[in-house]
């Protein structure tokens, strides 16, 4: 029994050695056919998957500067608006001003004409019963005189009436 105890506990230097060798080869060769191309593949799946991630961040810069220049223009946009508003409001002011002062001054030409055509009127009513009165005083001194009486009779006469009718009515 000796003997194949002895056996089972010694060891084999050539077999180590070829077994390190096969080793050897085995490690090189997986490296080379395994190892590389699974690095490979883990690697543009990696690319894969980094990608859309790098897209995605590339959208969201995009939008967040689309976002602000949204908000500029809709800044620039709002001040426009109440620039236009602003000069809306000052023009409507000025025009409404322009219309009453028009309207003012409508109102006084027309306040003036009135004047002077009140005035024509009374002129030309004195005148009417001037003419009216004198032929009047013309028919009653004729009749009271029997007698033709002049033009320049009959004027004096007008004159006179007015005179004195003036003086009453004032």
């Amino acid at each position: 029994m000796e003997t194949g105890t002895q056996l089972l506990v010694s060891l084999d230097w050539q077999t180590i050695i070829v077994q390190l060798i096969n080793l050897g080869i085995q490690v090189i060769l997986f490296k080379k056919f395994l190892y590389k191309p699974v690095m490979k593949v883990l690697e543009k799946r990696q690319n894969m998957v980094d990608e859309p991630i790098k897209e995605a961040e590339k959208a969201k810069e995009e939008a967040l500067s689309m976002k602000s220049e949204y908000e500029a223009n809709l800044s620039k946009a709002n001040e426009e608006a109440e620039r236009i508003v602003k000069d809306a409001t000052g023009s409507a002011t000025k025009k409404s001003e322009k219309i009453v002062s028009d309207a003012r001054q409508e109102a006084a030409a027309i306040k003036e004409q009135a004047q002077r055509d009140i005035e024509q009127q009374k002129r030309k009513a004195v005148s009417d019963a001037k003419d009216e009165i004198g032929s009047m005083a013309m028919e009653i001194a004729s009749k009271v005189i029997g007698r033709e009486i002049t033009g320049k009779d009959n004027d004096n006469l007008v004159d006179e009436f007015i005179r004195d009718v003036g003086e009453t009515t004032t």
